[in-house]
């Protein structure tokens, strides 16, 4: 089963959690020894559900899973259990991005809607959760992909949307490390990038952001292939899932084993990072050299 998956490829009816959940159920059944007919019989379903279900590709009722961890001799199930019902909330068409129509970003919107941490590295551009407005629009602007305004505008409508979690009864926390780069990189002219930095500062000042520069004088660092953001939620059992996007496509990595991979990376990437502080006043003094 394949862990690591791109977005337009396989069945758009799957999710990364449904696929996450039917990963497990795989594992369970192969490693009881049953096959998938006598896994349907077990349900009186039919082998092709198992098949769907495995895929992730259907919304997991809780008395089939139930049985089913039963029949593979499985008996600590409240995990699959949280995964299925996140799977469900997360498969109905009523989240607030559905009316803003978000496009490719839809599913890794509803995954951090409902996540409770995110840790992001980024060498090119400020986290999006971090932006303001003016920097999504410049970074709209300059992407090829989107030529209609009223598209830009709703790319930008979407990301300052997503900002929201961050102030909400249940605030999403966010680690964000930056590469110096990214923070030099003059995205909209003088004026724009200032008021970005200047933003940026803020918003690290909130008890749920942690934001760290990655300077140059680091040399090399675990991060240097490339940006990614790791998802993590409340409950115990649900483990991270590491994020990518990459050029015409998404790629996700959906394994606890190699999600801890990335979750170890970006922490010794942040361990090289300048402390907060020190992070601030770096920041402080990049946004100084941008003059309007």
């Amino acid at each position: 089963m394949n862990r690591g998956t791109r977005e337009g490829q396989g069945n758009r009816a799957s999710t990364v959690l449904g696929r996450r959940l039917g990963g497990e159920l795989y594992r369970l059944r192969t490693a009881a020894g049953k096959t998938q007919q006598q896994a349907a019989q077990e349900i009186s379903a039919t082998a092709t559900k198992i098949v769907k279900m495995e895929s992730g590709w259907v919304p997991m009722r809780d008395p089939d899973i139930r049985v089913l961890c039963e029949f593979y001799g499985a008996t600590d199930v409240g995990g699959l259990l949280d995964l299925a019902r996140m799977d469900r909330e997360r498969r109905k068409a009523n989240g607030w991005w559905h009316s803003l129509d978000a496009g490719a970003m839809t599913e890794y919107i509803a995954m951090e809607d409902i996540a409770s941490r995110i840790r992001t590295w980024q060498l090119s551009l400020v986290p999006g959760l971090l932006q303001t407005a003016d920097y999504a629009r410049a970074l709209a602007v300059s992407d090829e992909y989107w030529q209609d305004p009223d598209d830009i505008e709703r790319v930008v409508a979407v990301r300052m949307k997503r900002q929201q979690r961050l102030w909400s009864e249940t605030p999403l926390h966010v680690h964000a490390v930056v590469w110096e780069g990214a923070l030099r990189q003059e995205i909209g002219g003088p004026s724009v990038m200032r008021a970005q930095l200047e933003h940026l500062a803020e918003m690290a000042k909130l008890p749920n952001v942690h934001v760290q520069v990655l300077p140059f004088r680091s040399g090399g660092h675990p991060c240097i292939v490339g940006p990614f953001s790791l998802i993590s939620f409340a409950e115990a059992e649900a483990m991270d899932v590491a994020h990518m996007d990459v050029i015409g496509s998404t790629v996700w990595v959906e394994s606890g084993q190699e999600s801890a991979v990335y979750s170890r990376y970006f922490d010794r990437t942040a361990r090289l990072s300048l402390a907060p502080r020190d992070s601030m006043h770096l920041i402080d003094s990049i946004g100084k050299g941008f003059q309007a």
